[in-house]
Order: structure tokens, then C-alpha cells, then sequence
């Protein structure tokens, strides 16, 4: 069973680079310079093209089913309450990526599942993913594990309670988004998860605020095929020719729109972007740098958000960012704003700053129903989800479908 649970990690090496390169190259905080890449920039059908679809959606799609499958095995299998927990935290993870990336998906939760019954290929809807397998899966992690595995980067109960409170946000149920992202905020010292003092340590693999981590090494190949295995890294650095300067001016113009009462200049953008070479460099780890898919400061500012959401007073939610903006040389805005749309505003461009080249940025935008408003044209709704990958449409004879408007 070790070796199967292993297997369910390892394969989220072949989901880390699309998935962060999809979250800031899809919105305005970097561009892609080379046909066909610049689809991503053009939400239209062309993203569906099979460059594009290589590159990044098949990635994403059957090494999350194989996360799955191996979980699935583990679940079923396993008498060890632990290991269930774990691939419990993986399966929810695995469907959690699907339907955020590609909408409505195939549910199997079987390790065993027919090969002749094309019918358990039919997608499923979105919602009933999310209550009928995500949900349940990250709860049976809650009550199954504990956080003794937080250093050697395994699934513990303070990142299952993280995650499962940003798939509240996602569901836009705040009151329970408030309950477990209170209890990881909460319960963070006593777990070893702490604010990091300096903001160029904040996505280090040593970093004390992560809860999660896709953790990616040279010593062994990705689930891409990729012997270098932080592939995403060279993507806002610059490094791909498809992008030698990938980073878009609007997310230079919003580090230097924040400044505060005393015109401090934000810290995080020399940490963050490189304006004068166009390109990002907040990843000093090279080609050992982990994704780090979950770290305190995210939960922070979700914390702040559905507080804000739930009605909670200005003056309540503002100090949770202090030490954030604390960190960034910024004064707090406690005081300075108190109606809940500028309150919300506040959050969303911390979130946008702090959290920039960390994959987080366009699912923000769909989460929180601001992709016009800060994109700056109307997208069509069809294509907040990328395009399932056409292979497994064809492998399927059409059982699995395509997303509308691809």
C-alpha cells in the first residue's frame, strides 16, 4: 500500500506546472509572447489546439486520474487508517483540480473500475462532485490524520482543513469557509506553521507557512516525463521561448499602485518581478523548487474574506492583514476603509500581490465573479474552464464530452 500511496503524491509532479502556469497566464499577471500560446490570452475555441493541449491539459487530466486510481487502490485496500486518511486527502485534492480546471468531470471511486462500461465515463456535474466526493473526502482526512507529516511534506489534518475551506469559498458557503479557516489560522502555532518574517522566504521549501507542497526534485523525474521536474519555474523566468518576457505590465502597474497613507513602496515586487527584464522572480529554488499549493497567508486572506462575506465589522477583519502587509513594509488599513465592498476590494489585491506566480490569480477571478471587471473586456462564460483534453474525448467515442464553446 506504500507504494501505492507514494504513487498518488508522485503524480501531482505531472499536474504542478499547468495548473500554476494556467492560474497566472490565463489572467493579467503574465503573458504568453508565441503562437499558439497566446490562446490563453484570447478566450476563444483556439485554446483547444493540440499544442496547447499537450502542453497543458493532459497534464492535468490523466495524471489526476491517476492520482486518483492509485488513492482509489489505497482505499479500498488498506488497513492502515492513516494511509486511507492520505489518499482520502488526494482524491479530494485530484477532483478538486479537475473541476476548478475543467468543470464537470468523470467521477470513478472505484480501484478496480470497469473496462467495458463506457457509462461510469459520463461526466458528472460539478456540484455533485464537489458534495458527493470532495467534500466528504477532505472531512474523512479531517478526522482521520493528524499533523505529524507537516515537515515530510505529507497530507496532514491542518492542510485538509485548509483545503476544504477554500472549497467552501469556491461554493461561496462562507459561514463554513469561516469554521475551518478559523481552526487553521487558529491552530497554526501548534502545528509549527507560522508567517515567515521576510517575504523572500515565503515559497523557499523550508518555508514555515506551507501546508502543502507538491514537492519536485531532479533526483527524480515528473509525472510529465520531465527530468526536470520544476519545469514551472523557467515559465515566469523567462526561460521557455514561447514567453522570454512573460510578465504582464498590469501586474507591475498594481504592485506600484500599492502604496499607503506614508507612500511606502511595496517589498514584495523586487521579491516578486523583475519590471525591467520583464520577467518573475520569486522562485529562487531553481529547478528543486517545490509548488507550494497551500500556505498560510492564502488562508489568511480567505479567512479575512469570509469573515467580510459573513458581515463581520471592517474593524474585525482588517487587522488579519497586518502582518502580511507588515511583512511588505505597508501600513495597516485599519481605519482607513469600513463598507464591506471596500473591504472586499482591500482583500482581493492583497490576495492578487501576495499571492502573485503561485497559480492563484484566474481561479480568484471566477471564484469571486471579477473576471470582466479586472480583465478589462466580457469573457464568455464558457471559457472560465479550459477544454477536456481531446484524446480522451476520441479514446471514449465521445462518452466524454467537450466543454461548450471549445
Amino acid at each position: 500500500m506504500v507504494l501505492l500511496l507514494n504513487a498518488a503524491y508522485y503524480y501531482h509532479t505531472g499536474v504542478a506546472m499547468s495548473q500554476i502556469v494556467l492560474g497566472d497566464f490565463r489572467a493579467d499577471n503574465m503573458l504568453m509572447l508565441e503562437d499558439p500560446f497566446t490562446s490563453l490570452d484570447t478566450y476563444d475555441p483556439d485554446l483547444s489546439g493540440g499544442d496547447m493541449t499537450e502542453a497543458f491539459f493532459n497534464p492535468i487530466y490523466t495524471n489526476s486520474y491517476k492520482s486518483i486510481l492509485s488513492a482509489n487502490n489505497v482505499i479500498e485496500n488498506s488497513s492502515e487508517s492513516t494511509e486511507v486518511a492520505e489518499a482520502k486527502f488526494l482524491r479530494g485534492l485530484s477532483y478538486f483540480k479537475l473541476v476548478t480546471i475543467f468543470g464537470d468531470v468523470a467521477v470513478n471511486l472505484s480501484a478496480t473500475p470497469s473496462t467495458s462500461d463506457l457509462s461510469i465515463l459520463e461526466r458528472q456535474p460539478a456540484e455533485d462532485i464537489y458534495n458527493n466526493v470532495i467534500i466528504p473526502d477532505f472531512q474523512a482526512a479531517i478526522a482521520g490524520l493528524d499533523n505529524s507529516g507537516l515537515e515530510e511534506g505529507r497530507a496532514t489534518q491542518i492542510a485538509a482543513r485548509a483545503f476544504l475551506g477554500k472549497v467552501y469559498m469556491h461554493r461561496g458557503n462562507f459561514p463554513s469557509a469561516v469554521t475551518e479557516l478559523a481552526s487553521v489560522v487558529n491552530g497554526a502555532a501548534a502545528a509549527g506553521v507560522s508567517l515567515e518574517a521576510n517575504f523572500e522566504d515565503v515559497v523557499t521549501d523550508l518555508s514555515s507557512e506551507r501546508l502543502f507542497a507538491t514537492q519536485l526534485s531532479t533526483s527524480v523525474s515528473n509525472a510529465e516525463g520531465s527530468s526536470i521536474s520544476s519545469t514551472f519555474v523557467g515559465w515566469f523566468e523567462g526561460a521557455d521561448t514561447k514567453s522570454l518576457t512573460p510578465l504582464d505590465p498590469r501586474l507591475t502597474a498594481a504592485f506600484d499602485a500599492s502604496t499607503d497613507t506614508a507612500a511606502n513602496t511595496d517589498l514584495r515586487k523586487a521579491l516578486t518581478v523583475d519590471a525591467v527584464n520583464g520577467v518573475g522572480v520569486k522562485y529562487t529554488g531553481g529547478l528543486e523548487q517545490d509548488f507550494i499549493e497551500m500556505r498560510l497567508s492564502d488562508v489568511i486572506l480567505m479567512y479575512a474574506e469570509a469573515l467580510n462575506e459573513t458581515s463581520s465589522p471592517a474593524s474585525t477583519v482588517l487587522p488579519m492583514l497586518d502582518d502580511i502587509r507588515s511583512r511588505a513594509g505597508l501600513n495597516s488599513l485599519t481605519g482607513t476603509i469600513s463598507s464591506q465592498a471596500d473591504v472586499r476590494e482591500a482583500i482581493a489585491k492583497e490576495r492578487r500581490l501576495e499571492l502573485a506566480l503561485e497559480g492563484h490569480r484566474w481561479f480568484d477571478l471566477v471564484r469571486t465573479g471579477t473576471v470582466d471587471a479586472e480583465m478589462g473586456l466580457s469573457v464568455n462564460p464558457n471559457y472560465y474552464v479550459f477544454p477536456i483534453p481531446t484524446s480522451e474525448i476520441t479514446a471514449t467515442n465521445g462518452v466524454i464530452t467537450q466543454n461548450a464553446g471549445y
